[in-house]
């Protein structure tokens, strides 16, 4: 036995030993080495009573502090998630808002002002979807000629583009207009309210629904003269 227990325990100094439960045991080893029975002794109430130090726990939080660090990590989440979001949502604001103006490829309706401001039984007028084009004066009605040639009914628009991509005409033709093109100088064409033009290539009327879309005929004139469809 360690020499400061034997000291401790003649000493009757249970303190330096720590609980009962050790002073008990060391006694009993004590008794042992002395042929000693001491079994009697250490039932008493009084014998090694040493009182066991209070636990005290360092990792306890109190209830107040707990909800103040959830409500602040929360707060913190809060805070971050709309810095993130709200920039990125006012961003994509303009591009979600259904009050885009869609462009038509038809004429645009008359303003009501205009209308009201039109006198009785005169004929609806059509405004012309490139406004930037100067209108071309309307041309007496040409015969057909061996090219490209085409006649309006109604107000349209068209763009007259050659082989190497420069332009040969581009505007607005009234109502009753005509056109005529030599052979081989025309690459492509685009016309505005097909519906109201009749197209001839070498003096053979032309049906333009397989290349109209929207009321808008796109087609160019292959090398041998034949009408090709072409997107834009």
């Amino acid at each position: 036995m360690p020499l400061r227990v034997v000291r401790a325990l003649e000493a009757d100094d249970a303190s330096v030993l720590g609980a009962p439960v050790f002073v008990r045991g060391q006694l009993r080893s004590y008794a042992r080495l002395l042929h000693v029975d001491i079994e009697s002794e250490l039932s008493r109430s009084d014998v090694a009573v040493v009182t066991p130090p209070e636990l005290v726990s360092h990792s306890h939080t109190p209830r107040y502090r707990r909800l103040l660090e959830q409500t602040t990590r929360r707060a913190v989440y809060i805070v971050l998630t709309l810095a993130i979001a709200l920039p990125a949502w006012l961003g994509m604001k303009p591009h979600l808002s259904n009050d885009l103006p869609v462009a038509s490829l038809d004429f645009p309706a008359v303003p009501p002002a205009a209308q009201a401001a039109r006198p009785a039984g005169s004929p609806p007028q059509r405004t012309p979807v490139i406004a930037s084009m100067a209108s071309i004066p309307a041309a007496p009605v040409a015969a057909a000629a061996p090219g490209l040639s085409l006649q309006s009914t109604d107000e349209t628009w068209l763009e007259v583009f050659a082989h190497d991509g420069s332009s040969i005409e581009q505007g607005t033709l009234p109502a009753g207009s005509a056109r005529s093109y030599e052979p081989g100088r025309v690459g492509r064409v685009v016309l505005g309210n097909s519906a109201a033009v009749q197209l001839r290539n070498a003096g053979t009327l032309v049906d333009l629904t397989p290349f109209t879309r929207a009321n808008v005929a796109r087609f160019r004139l292959s090398s041998d003269g034949s009408l090709v469809p072409v997107e834009d």
